[in-house]
């Protein structure tokens, strides 16, 4: 049984009986690193020597009163800054950045909670994409399925803990960037109520819409590694101090009389149908728990991935101009004035979704269009925060696919932004109103890929988010089923 199997009580408790140390799980994890992520690609940069010297560490220290976490390896998605090792993005525009000089707040707090960073984990460049296929150095695979793409852009972030890489992992969600590869890849992944996990040392894509969360195994997990990165950060203006409740301590009351609202919107064409059957399927359990569930509407999510593309891409607009080859980062040596400095830079520096996002926000912000679009985007999206405001006036969750299908195979749309973009058209409007959501497995498709069921509670209303995902992960074994590496599981 490999020590990725336990629970993180169960190690804990192994460690505090010295049955095993740190130093063993950070073993593990490399060797299970050498073992398949040739397959897999899920990490962009290791820190072996590193890790290896905080486990030795670690296991000199007396473990009385220490956090699940403690000791426990974990990846890093590429775009959260870590003092001395690489920082990417996954983009050749920051491919020299080797040696940060600071650490991102998320980072901070997991140093007190004494986990181990592995290293860097693979995404679309800036994190902008759906399938990982952007990445600027390699496409990651789906463990599930190494022909199909794991998602995106927190694609490495999913990738390496389904195929037990790292016991958990954090990734960045602007559009669905966690929950997707978290329902591509048969895991546990969840997006924060905007503001509740500090921003400041995340390379910003769309800064009204990123919220850094947490990757994990199962619901539990989850609840645990959510509990130390949240909290204010006077560092990240957007950042809400409000009192943090204790999410684990709630999981198990169960979700009996909870109303849960389905939008008939998430289960309407596009939807398919084995997507629609897990869905459907994982509502039963919940009215087998004592929860009821009705359909209900949120009219304004049509017009949700046409607004967002609109204002994410406006914002990329305004924090890559940063990126212009003076300041940090590579610059071109094949510049012969200072216009041609910036052009070659951005141009030799950029792949193609980042250009193309870049020149859409430069057009939506441009003089006579800011209204025509920009400005008319920020109305839709105040409908669409409205719309979710009203439904929890008499629900307390609402259910449905977190993607309208299974993974696709790698290639199979890459060439088609429009078809890439409305892949997020279910997690897309839980950004655009800054509410917290999160994926699960509910089931899997005739080929064997995972299916997530999306939940999605109140602003600030985590621990009803995560009590009704345990309920249902305790109530099926969707979570226990793992991957066969290179090949699908029927």
């Amino acid at each position: 049984m490999s020590l990725f199997d336990y629970t993180l009580k169960e190690l804990q408790d192994k460690l505090h009986n010295k049955e095993i140390t740190v130093s063993d799980l950070v073993a593990e994890s490399y060797s299970r690193i050498n073992a398949v992520d040739d397959q897999v690609k899920a990490f962009l940069t290791l820190d072996e020597e590193k890790a290896k010297a905080q486990a030795k560490q670690l296991d000199q220290q007396s473990r009385e009163h220490t956090s699940l976490l403690y000791g426990l390896p974990i990846g890093i998605k590429d775009n959260i800054v870590t003092k001395g090792l690489r920082t990417t993005c996954a983009s050749q525009f920051l491919d020299n950045l080797t040696d940060p000089l600071y650490d991102a707040t998320v980072m901070e707090k997991l140093q007190k909670e004494n986990t181990v960073t592995i290293g860097k984990l693979n995404m679309d460049e800036f994190a902008m994409g759906s399938s990982n296929e952007n990445s600027s150095y390699f496409a990651t695979r789906n463990p599930w399925n190494t022909d199909y793409v794991p998602g995106g852009s927190s694609g490495g972030s999913a990738a390496a803990v389904a195929a037990k890489e790292v016991f958990f992992s954090l990734g960045s969600d602007t559009g669905g960037s966690i929950r997707q590869p978290a329902a591509f890849c048969g895991v546990v992944g969840s997006k924060p109520t905007y503001g509740l996990v500090s921003r400041f040392g995340l390379v910003a894509f769309a800064s009204s819409l990123d919220q850094i969360g947490p990757i994990t195994r199962t619901v539990e997990d989850n609840a645990h590694l959510l509990q130390a990165i949240v909290g204010h950060d006077p560092m990240d203006a957007t950042s809400v101090d409000i009192d943090i409740p204790n999410y684990s301590e709630t999981l198990d009351q169960g979700v009996k009389g909870l109303k849960i609202a389905v939008p008939s919107e998430y289960l309407a064409e596009g939807v398919s149908p084995e997507v629609k059957e897990a869905v459907l399927n994982g509502l039963k359990v919940y009215e087998d728990l004592g929860a009821t569930w009705e359909e209900v509407s949120l009219p304004h999510s049509r017009y949700a991935v046409a607004a967002y593309y609109l204002l994410s891409s406006s914002e990329a607009s305004a924090n890559l101009a940063r990126f212009d080859g003076v300041r940090y980062g590579v610059r071109s040596a094949q510049a012969g004035s200072m216009l041609d400095m910036f052009k070659r830079s951005r141009s030799e520096g950029f792949g193609d979704e980042v250009k193309r996002r870049i020149m859409l926000g430069t057009f939506a912000l441009s003089s006579g269009y800011y209204d025509a679009y920009y400005k008319k985007a920020q109305k839709v999206r105040t409908l669409i925060k409205n719309d979710f405001e009203k439904v929890f006036e008499d629900y307390d969750v609402i259910i449905g696919p977190t993607t309208p299908t299974p993974a696709f195979k790698v290639g199979e749309i890459i060439d088609d932004p429009l078809t890439m973009y409305a892949n997020d058209i279910l997690t897309i409007p839980v950004n655009l109103a800054g509410v917290p959501g999160m994926s699960l497995p509910c089931g899997f498709s005739s080929d064997g890929l995972p299916i997530g069921l999306q939940i999605i509670s109140k602003h600030f209303d985590e621990s009803t988010m995560l009590r009704t995902a345990y309920a249902f992960e305790q109530a099926t074994d969707h979570h226990k089923k793992q991957p066969e590496l290179g090949g699908a599981n029927k």
